[in-house]
């Protein structure tokens, strides 16, 4: 119940910034959304599962190019975002049995090519999705002040859902089954447990919200382009949020993205040639010295106030 009253909160409040009418301040909070969904579902698979998946940046351009067709086609805006969300699935469930029966760095290696089978896939049907050239979308026939709105609370809205998924799995059978699988694999199939079923669950419980996030993303921005949506950096950031907020918990990775973007902002954006490097750097110090990440950490400082009082 704990759980579910702070999401409420959060929503609520995170809500109350489409009043603002600072359109800057909607820009971000709308990316910092939609990477608390990439984050979290990361986190059904990398997290729960303990498989260190890179196919966030697959599922992400799958969502965003499967709207974006199926929208330049006559299909309406929210519509497509579905649709793009049950292809992300779908396509996750295949793939899924394609590289599940592999473990640790093979699996990390076979999702991050999954990404660039698929840039390659969009280059090569240029009838289709424009190739390299790229795909527009319909412009949403409303004014800027009040898209930034609606792109803002869409994002939002699929944030909480995918956190709400993660209370939902945390405390269910198949969230047991996956924290089993995680813990010693072989041993949770002698004792039982559907390994192949359950991973296969959460791969495509990975894929569902990223792709719905893609899709929402390309409406915001009219234009996509295989660089930008199939991005490596889009596949390794939910991984960094994850860590930085704590893998495995409900909260942690959407904490991590807050925390990420906000240094992101403040400091990466003066020094854009080191972009990639100090991601690198923060990816080091994460594994050295907060391997638990910050929910871990601020637990154990609480743990210790209470025992000195």
């Amino acid at each position: 119940m704990r759980d579910w009253l702070i999401l409420a909160v959060a929503a609520v409040l995170l809500a109350t910034l489409v009043l603002s009418g600072d359109n800057y301040l909607l820009r971000f909070a709308t990316i910092m959304c939609m990477y608390a969904t990439l984050a979290q579902s990361w986190n059904f698979i990398g997290g729960f599962t303990g498989y260190p998946s890179f196919a966030t940046a697959a599922f992400f351009g799958l969502g965003a190019y499967t709207s974006g067709v199926l929208q330049s086609n006559g299909v309406p805006m929210v519509a497509g975002w579905g649709l793009a969300g049950v292809a992300a699935f779908l396509f996750a469930a295949f793939i899924g049995g394609a590289i599940l029966h592999l473990r640790g760095h093979y699996f990390a290696i076979a999702s991050l090519i999954v990404a660039e089978m698929l840039r390659e896939i969009v280059n090569t049907t240029p009838d289709i999705t424009g190739g390299g050239m790229g795909l527009n979308l319909p412009i949403l026939r409303v004014d800027v002040g009040t898209q930034a709105q609606i792109f803002y609370l869409s994002m939002l809205s699929i944030a909480v859902a995918t956190t709400a998924t993660a209370i939902v799995l945390a405390n269910s059978k198949l969230g047991f089954g996956l924290r089993c699988i995680q813990q010693n694999e072989d041993a949770a199939s002698i004792l039982g447990v559907n390994t192949y079923a359950y991973k296969t669950a959460a791969f495509s419980l990975s894929a569902v919200y990223v792709g719905i996030a893609g899709a929402i993303y390309a409406s915001w921005v009219n234009y996509i382009e295989p660089p930008d949506v199939f991005d490596v950096l889009i596949a390794v950031k939910p991984l960094v949020m994850a860590l930085l907020g704590g893998i495995g918990t409900i909260f942690g990775p959407a904490i991590g993205a807050v925390i990420l973007l906000a240094f992101e902002e403040l400091v990466w954006r003066n020094f854009l040639t080191v972009h990639a490097a100090a991601l690198g750097v923060i990816i080091i110090l994460l594994v050295l010295f907060l391997p638990n990440g910050i929910l871990a950490l601020v637990r154990k400082l609480l743990a210790k106030r209470g025992d000195r009082a």
